[in-house]
């Protein structure tokens, strides 16, 4: 069983305590990682401050260049990558590979906007005092930066925080997730093998309370954190003066119009619903049919998720591996017995075995279930029909989340509306909410959020602006 050593400052470590990695198919402890302690911890905080006096005057070439590096390394990496993601978290190869060419394209963005942080003149004259005195605005690094990533995504999340941080000249420290620690510390490997300052990065796993610092210690300027709506909003809470990027929960909810092309918006559903176990923020939860299609819907929606080839993550035909652990998938049975016991039906799936929770369709579900109202984070579809496209705008808007939502439909009139009433951080046309490409920005509204993410958006987030003027008098 392989031990792997955690990073402080560009020193690799050990510790008495080790995380045991558990792979989810086979159930089975694959590899245990050193646990940093908090002497670690205070050494990353030192090691990233120190290294910001470097970091914040390096070049934006060899940013940008450190930025290129890590993503040709990636490309040349590639299958180790997914076969590592795929062994931690249970994801499909399918959904594996395609989350390293999405770190590879992340990666590969913070490259050129690295060289695009730039700033504008302003004149001042728009008032007699501001005669000849010209505005110059440039945005700085604002300093260490703590990163606190989920399991869901590995690589991905966790290079949407690194890789603007390196491209704008920023340390960082992060805390992978205690179930996926290994991507990010092969990451780490790989950074460490660029002209990076070695103490500017640390990448720690460790317990919630050994990373109090993370949210605590002014020495971090901004904390960057992606996972549930309660710890983010607590994290806020405690963050005091720093700043805070949250990205967190949601409900995605899709509407489906009856001039839609339902073979497609069945196709994308499915896959909306059912990737990665439903264990997506942005995965499809509730979806909202026009009466008309509704039946038609229906059965397409069932035959396309009989065709999931479900089994083990690392076999090429797989399309639906477990969840990450067995309360999870516990809590998934747990909401859909109870939406059953007051009069749900059950068209597909609706059973447990083991870490696999089956793909499930449920229709006639109370709205006010917990299947309904709260984040399933699970491999659930409800499905509700309508009649007017304003009913299913309202339909959509009752929720306490908001990051992105789908309607499939062709009328310009009807989507200009969408993209106006939906209280969501992004709205998919023809798509639904899990679709990103990582140059757009993304990030949600009421609970699901606070702040952007998006190598540009997530830049601004990391640095601060400055004016200087010029008086030519």
């Amino acid at each position: 069983m392989k031990k792997y050593k955690f990073l402080v400052g560009g020193e690799w470590r050990s510790s008495s305590k080790m995380i045991e990695v558990t792979n989810p198919y086979t159930k089975k402890i694959f590899a245990e990682v050193f646990a940093a302690a908090p002497e670690d911890v205070e050494d990353a905080v030192s090691y990233a401050q120190e290294a910001f006096e470097e970091t914040r005057t390096l070049p934006s070439h060899v940013r940008s260049k450190i930025c290129s590096q890590i993503a040709q390394e990636l490309c040349e990496r590639k299958e180790e990558m997914a076969k590592i993601i795929a062994m931690e978290s249970g994801k499909p190869l399918f959904y594996s590979r395609s989350e390293v060419d999405r770190a590879i394209s992340t990666f590969t963005i913070a490259s050129e906007e690295a060289k695009r942080i730039g700033g504008e003149l302003i004149p001042l004259d728009i008032t007699d005092k501001g005669e000849n005195r010209i505005g110059i605005t440039r945005r700085f690094p604002i300093g260490p930066v703590a990163c606190i990533s989920p399991f869901n995504y590995p690589l991905n999340l966790v290079v949407h925080k690194i890789a603007p941080a390196l491209a704008c000249g920023n340390p960082i420290v992060l805390k992978p997730a205690s179930a996926t620690p290994l991507t990010s510390l092969t990451l780490a490997e790989i950074v460490m093998g660029t002209a990076l300052p070695k103490k500017a990065l640390s990448v720690l796993p460790m317990n919630r309370g050994t990373a109090t610092p993370l949210i605590e210690d002014d020495r971090f300027k901004l904390i960057t954190f992606t996972g549930s709506c309660d710890v983010g909003w607590n994290i806020k809470n405690r963050a005091k003066k720093k700043k805070v990027s949250l990205e967190l929960g949601g409900n995605g909810a899709v509407v489906i119009h009856e001039d839609a092309n339902i073979d497609y918006a069945t196709e994308r559903c499915t896959m909306g619903a059912f990737a990665f176990s439903g264990q997506v923020c942005t995965a499809v939860q509730r979806i909202y049919v026009h009466e008309n299609i509704y039946d038609e819907f229906i059965k397409k929606f069932i035959d396309e998720t009989n065709e999931l080839v479900i089994g083990d993550p690392l076999n090429e035909r797989t399309g639906f591996g477990p969840m990450i652990d067995l309360e999870n998938a516990k809590r998934i049975e747990e909401w859909v017995d109870e939406a059953v016991e007051h009069g749900s039906t059950v068209l597909i799936g609706g059973k447990r075995d083991g870490l696999f929770y089956y793909p499930t369709i449920l229709t006639d579900v109370d709205k006010n279930l917990r299947i309904n109202k709260k984040e399933a984070f699970g491999p659930i579809a409800v499905v509700y029909r309508y009649k007017k496209f304003e009913d299913a705008i309202k339909e959509v808007n009752d929720s306490i989340y908001g990051l992105q939502a789908g309607i499939f439909v062709k009328d310009v009139a009807l989507i200009m509306k969408g993209f106006e009433k939906i209280d969501v951080g992004g709205l998919m046309i023809n798509d639904v909410p899990t679709f990103r490409v990582d140059n757009m920005p993304f990030g949600g509204v009421k609970s699901s959020g606070f702040g952007r993410e998006g190598v540009k958006y997530a830049i601004e987030e990391m640095t601060e602006i400055k004016v200087m003027v010029l008086n030519l008098n």
